[in-house]
């Protein structure tokens, strides 16, 4: 089969191909490799790329099983790169950190062992900003990524390396995690879709997890039935994560053959509430709200009602008091390193930032900040008592130079933090809801945005279904094939 043909294809597509043997998990592998040699030196999204020999010999005894009537599930064979956060058993896992520049797993995350136990073949990792702090995927070991439409702009992060192999064909689907739109900017960047599920759908044994309940991993993928597919294979229950849950049925259910049937769904009637800056609150640059209230205007030929909203909640005092000292306390996992004066020479200046500010605070403050989170999700939970979604942009600026670290101000209105341009992401993390950055249009410049669509937590089926409807209509993906592809 020709290499074009096997790198174009969606992943649901690819399984089905794969396991008919109309292509080989070799011919796969190599068409993949092949792409990666020649697009991921524009972009830098795949770091720590496995030997190809190894690879093809993975991908030969995928093969012997399969003609041995041997199924590892519907990745059989699939090249996928995971998250530099994700440890991997074997292969290094940096966490863009010098501190961690040799650390080799012996053992993998839950993830990698999901995705490994649905039949993948870990090639390499994706690149990311040190330790996943800040939404442009930069570190001092690798290369910053690049934008697939252009690679002197940023592809956002924390998981930049992921969305954007996803856009420039480098794998199929990718995993990514999310805390304060760390999946859903670079999706929307990167014009795919990214999905943070409800918090505790995906297991994530982890310390720090357990004590914020801010982080998630979720699924990135070219169109929402290969990002549903990835997600089934990750979600579920696991006995190391107490926050974890079993998988929903439906979820379960899914399968290449099914997954556009069961998640078609007449969607007419549901009503999306518009909360767009938040009543001023919070800065876009230009033409981001207007791209993302052009696309809303083509809701209703699915039957689907648009109203704009007032805040629901004060946002600065979820700012300040809510998102802040729980920010500044789930760093704490990363103390350690900082009270080493060898190790904190090592570290960034915006996790130096979130470590000494958590220095300080008081047991009163983070249980205030716990408290005011439970009134802002109360208050949330009575805006889904009149609609089904709520709609705000993915970001509040257009893809920037790669070279900037952060934007410091927009349109005028300074910065108060290094990522408080990306303030538009905290109201799904607080509330632990289901999220869906969608692809929503591009600038005049031809570099994309996107629109998160949240939901209630633990609606991640409806949601999935709801987007789905949406892509029948808004083929952004389809329509607008990255610029960096054509080079």
């Amino acid at each position: 089969m020709d290499k074009n043909t096997i790198i174009e294809m969606p992943a649901y597509k690819l399984s089905q191909v794969i396991h008919k043997k109309e292509a080989s998990c070799v011919e796969v592998m190599n068409a993949y490799l092949d792409h990666i040699d020649k697009v991921n030196p524009r972009v830098h999204a795949i770091i720590t790329l496995q030997e190809r020999d190894n690879l093809i010999s993975q991908a030969r005894e995928k093969d012997n099983l399969l003609y041995q009537g041997k199924d590892c599930g519907w990745m059989h064979g699939f090249p996928q790169a995971l998250k530099d956060m994700v440890a991997t058993k074997g292969i290094r896992t940096t966490k863009g950190s010098p501190i961690l520049k040799d650390w080799i797993p012996d053992a993998d995350a839950v993830l990698a062992e999901r995705m490994k136990a649905a039949g993948s073949i870990i090639i390499g990792k994706t690149n990311l900003p040190e330790w996943g702090y800040g939404s442009n995927s930069y570190n001092s070991l690798f290369d910053t990524v690049g934008n697939p439409y252009d690679a002197g702009k940023t592809a956002g992060g924390s998981s930049g390396g992921a969305a954007c192999s996803v856009a420039m064909r480098m794998q199929p689907v990718a995993d990514g995690g999310d805390s304060m739109g760390s999946l859903r900017n670079p999706a929307g960047w990167c014009n795919v879709y990214g999905f943070r599920p409800s918090f505790g759908s995906v297991p994530k044994p982890s310390v720090e997890l357990f004590a914020s309940c801010m982080s998630t991993d979720g699924s990135i993928g070219r169109n929402v039935a290969d990002v549903a597919l990835l997600y089934s294979t990750i979600s579920g229950y696991h006995p190391g994560d107490p926050h974890s849950r079993d998988i929903d049925p439906r979820i379960q259910a899914l399968t290449t053959e099914n997954v556009h049937d069961k998640l078609q769904a007449d969607v007419s009637g549901k009503k999306v509430a518009w909360l767009g800056d938040w009543g001023g609150h919070i800065p876009f640059e230009k033409g981001i709200m207007e791209t993302c209230e052009d696309t809303l205007k083509t809701f209703p030929s699915f039957g689907v009602a648009v109203e704009p909203i007032k805040p629901f909640y004060d946002p600065e005092d979820l700012w300040e008091n809510v998102w802040l000292p729980i920010r500044h306390y789930s760093i704490c996992s990363l103390r350690g390193h900082y009270n080493d004066p060898e190790k904190r020479k090592l570290i960034k200046p915006e996790v130096i930032y979130e470590c000494e500010s958590g220095i300080d605070m008081s047991v009163q403050t983070l249980f205030d900040a716990f408290a005011k989170r439970s009134a802002y999700y109360v208050a949330m939970m009575s805006v889904f008592d009149k609609y089904d979604y709520i709609a705000v942009p993915t970001a509040q600026v257009w893809p920037f130079d790669k070279e900037i670290h952060w934007p410091k101000e927009i349109e005028g209105r300074k910065m108060k933090t290094y990522h408080n341009w990306m303030e538009v992401s905290i109201a799904a993390t607080l509330g632990c809801n289901a999220a869906m950055s969608i692809p929503a249009g591009f600038s005049k410049e031809g570099l994309p945005t996107g629109m998160q669509l949240i939901a209630k937590p633990r609606t991640d089926f409806e949601l999935l279904q709801f987007c789905k409807a949406y892509e029948a209509v808004n083929d952004f993906v389809g329509k607008y094939r990255p610029a960096e592809l054509t080079k």
